[in-house]
């Protein structure tokens, strides 16, 4: 979530998503307990894979329940695991921005770890919905949509553009559309039996619109970073041609 590299500098912060709740009291008090606690953000990074493995595996186990109480137990579980995921990414750019604990080597646990829970997540949704003809090839599809969203981001900041988190599928929004798959999905036992709905539709429904979400937000950032692009070939070209003298 954040720009952990130890050259980060104050405008650099500003390339941060923009998250409500990091000015919170209960997430200062938190970033500053961890801290006391001398976890740096890199563990804490590694610890929101740990915590989306523990999600995927408990969407796998749900595609194989039998029972409808073991499986509505690994769901709640699975969709615990995705706002503590989110909290996870939270506290690790306050430790390392707010909190000045930033290291040469943030950047690669900043995203890298982001991207394998994305992965872990969204595949282990569609195994969760082993049911569904086709499930988990969708599982599959937005995860891979999800890993472009940030690959594009990270490719205008790459050409020294400000990162673009504009779309309408970010990383928090998937995370609580898959959430809602869960939760809907503990129901289906005795929603979808009368309708001859297959177990985990609901879930395949979250994926389907995480994955059309993804295809959209992958379309509106390449836009904004061809807009940046040629605004600054503009901005260069009319520098190149100012006449010597000129203010």
């Amino acid at each position: 979530m954040s720009e952990r590299s130890s050259s980060s500098t104050d405008d650099e912060r500003t390339m941060r998503r923009v998250v409500p709740q990091r000015t919170t009291g209960w997430a200062r008090r938190t970033a500053r307990g961890l801290q006391k606690l001398h976890l740096t953000p890199n563990m804490i990074s590694v610890a929101s894979v740990v915590i989306a493995a523990i999600g995927c595996a408990a969407l796998i186990a749900a595609g194989s329940a039998d029972d409808a109480v073991p499986r509505a137990l690994l769901l709640l579980l699975a969709a615990l695991c995705a706002p503590l995921r989110l909290l996870a990414n939270m506290l690790d750019g306050m430790l390392a921005v707010e909190g000045g604990m930033s290291s040469p080597v943030g950047d690669l646990y900043n995203e890298l770890p982001d991207r394998l829970s994305d992965l872990l997540f969204l595949a282990g949704a569609g195994y969760a919905a082993t049911q569904v003809p086709g499930g988990i090839a969708i599982g599959w599809i937005a995860a891979s949509l999800a890993v472009l969203t940030a690959y594009v981001r990270s490719l205008g900041a790459a050409q020294g553009l400000s990162n673009h988190f504009e779309g309408p599928m970010s990383k928090p929004r998937r995370m609580w559309v898959l959430v809602l798959g869960c939760l809907l999905s503990i129901a289906e036992p005795f929603t979808t039996a009368p309708l001859g709905l297959p177990l985990g539709s609901s879930l395949v429904l979250a994926l389907a619109v995480i994955a059309l979400g993804s295809l959209a937000t992958v379309v509106v950032r390449l836009k904004c970073i061809a807009r940046d692009l040629e605004n600054a070939a503009l901005t260069a070209g009319g520098q190149h041609h100012q006449p010597p003298g000129a203010p």
